[in-house]
């Protein structure tokens, strides 16, 4: 039967370690409270969902993060390198553990609902796509998903730049490989962000 693998990308949450944009107008322990709830937002959101592994950084967090993993769920450290390098891996990993599909998202956009991974995953298994991606309105993307590891969508990306989408999709173009996107939603990182989503946590919440 063909299985998928939902993986979460999360920081521990550590004042000065987190968010550290948000500091700026929050102090760093403001911006890690931020932090938390918007990650326990986004798992709360996706709870029902067995198919989840938290890929956690620094790998010495797993003492500070273990409490977010519903039972059933994979804990695992992301490992060294920049953001492609450990994306690829816990990509090639969810191969080689014998999944269909790969759903990575990261944990600072708690819109995302069970309905986003579940059509980024029907994409894949009905065959319209190669790849999906979640576009994101500050020019990076909130999910990527695929069939087979493509290492290459990782390397050499320009991250935490507004041309991480803008260059993935080129990269698949050139890899000759079908891609398909999903709604864009906003990742929270600046104050700005923060101030739109606060107020909109509870009843992201209650939606799920």
């Amino acid at each position: 039967m063909a299985t998928s693998r939902l993986i979460i990308f999360l920081k521990a949450p550590r004042p000065g370690f987190v968010k550290t944009r948000l500091a700026a107008a929050l102090g760093p322990d403001g911006a890690c409270s931020a932090y938390i709830s918007l990650v326990e937002t986004l798992l709360h959101r996706l709870r029902s969902r067995m198919d989840v592994e938290l890929r956690f950084t620094p790998d010495d967090a797993a003492a500070e993060v273990r409490h977010w993993a519903k039972p059933g769920w994979l804990l695992e450290p992301q490992g060294r390198g920049d953001l492609g390098d450990r994306l690829a891996r816990a990509v090639h990993a969810a191969f080689v553990d014998r999944c269909s599909f790969v759903v990575v998202i990261g944990a600072d956009c708690p819109e995302v609902s069970t309905l986003d991974v579940d059509k980024a995953v029907d994409l894949l298994r009905e065959g319209k796509a190669d790849v999906v991606i979640g576009p994101a309105n500050d020019g990076g993307y909130w999910l990527i998903a695929m069939q087979r590891p493509l290492a290459a969508l990782f390397e050499g990306i320009p991250w935490s730049t507004d041309r991480v989408f803008l260059e993935t999709l080129a990269r698949v173009d050139r890899l000759g490989l079908r891609v398909r996107e999903v709604r864009t939603l906003s990742d929270v990182d600046s104050p700005r962000d923060w101030d739109a989503i606060k107020g909109k946590l509870t009843g992201l919440s209650r939606e799920a």
